[in-house]
């Protein structure tokens, strides 16, 4: 069964973000997922997401100063403490939101120490974190970011997070599997959706090469999806792409999945 989440940190952004909401659950999704929510505090978060009738499916932990170029903490050194505030923070937005999954962000590549001191550091990191996510039931996930949209960030490939995934062997720590972000990484999907979709706990979706809505790029759709109901995936999948026009018209494609009535 395909579960779709709005993304509205890329869709109804022609509104102010607390109004898309209810332009979301309007369209048919029952949940919706976003970058960041520490804008707002929780309970108003709760408040939008209980008006409207929506899950929470995901948001990322506090990724540093992003308007200063920063893209996670988990990898990087001396910053282990603001790290170890961002899960807890994450943990007590995802509690009052009732959301049970987590977007860990790694951080770019450090020129203070060796990628294997940094690798050890992640991996020291993340085993942490899923101890503590674990006493909430909360699940962790880790994505690959293609380096093309995201230059020097730490995580960039399926290989190196599955194994990442294998070796904490932790049920608090899952992958997270963009599409988008595997295609511009490798120029295919399908071979290594079926591969590590036993680890995934979380989809996110668009086309390259604009990160437009499916059907408007460079990826066909029907085989990605088929294979994911082929096997029974029953997680979210997140919009997480940029409408080539209004957000309403780009979800055509998505008429089969939405409950519009």
């Amino acid at each position: 069964m395909i579960k779709l989440a709005a993304n509205l940190s890329f869709l109804y952004t022609e509104v102010p973000f607390r109004d898309r909401f209810a332009l979301a659950a309007e369209d048919g999704f029952d949940a919706v997922e976003y970058l960041f929510p520490y804008e707002y505090t929780a309970s108003e978060l709760a408040e939008l997401l209980a008006a409207h009738n929506l899950t929470q499916a995901l948001f990322n932990l506090f990724p540093g100063n992003w308007d200063k170029g920063e893209r996670g903490l988990a990898s990087l050194p001396d910053r282990q403490s603001e790290f170890q505030e961002s899960v807890f923070q994450a943990i007590s937005y995802a509690t009052a939101l009732g959301c049970k999954q987590l977007h860990v962000m790694a951080g770019l590549n450090s020129s203070q120490i060796s990628k294997e001191a940094q690798t050890a550091l992640y991996v020291q990191n993340l085993t942490w974190a899923a101890e503590h996510a674990a006493q909430k039931d909360i699940t962790l996930t880790i994505e690959p970011i293609n380096p093309i949209d995201m230059p020097g960030y730490f995580l960039c490939d399926f290989d190196q997070a599955a194994k990442i995934v294998k070796d904490i062997n932790s049920p608090n720590l899952r992958l997270q599997f963009d599409f988008y972000h595997c295609h511009r990484i490798y120029g295919t999907v399908l071979d290594r959706l079926q591969e590590y979709l036993p680890l995934t706990t979380h989809i996110q979706i668009a086309s390259p090469p604009l990160r437009s809505e499916p059907g408007t790029g460079e990826l066909a759709y029907a085989p990605l999806f088929s294979h994911l109901e082929r096997q029974g995936y029953d997680g979210f999948i997140g919009c997480e792409y940029k409408p080539l026009k209004d957000s309403k018209s780009s979800l055509k494609w998505a008429a089969p999945y939405l409950a519009t009535g």
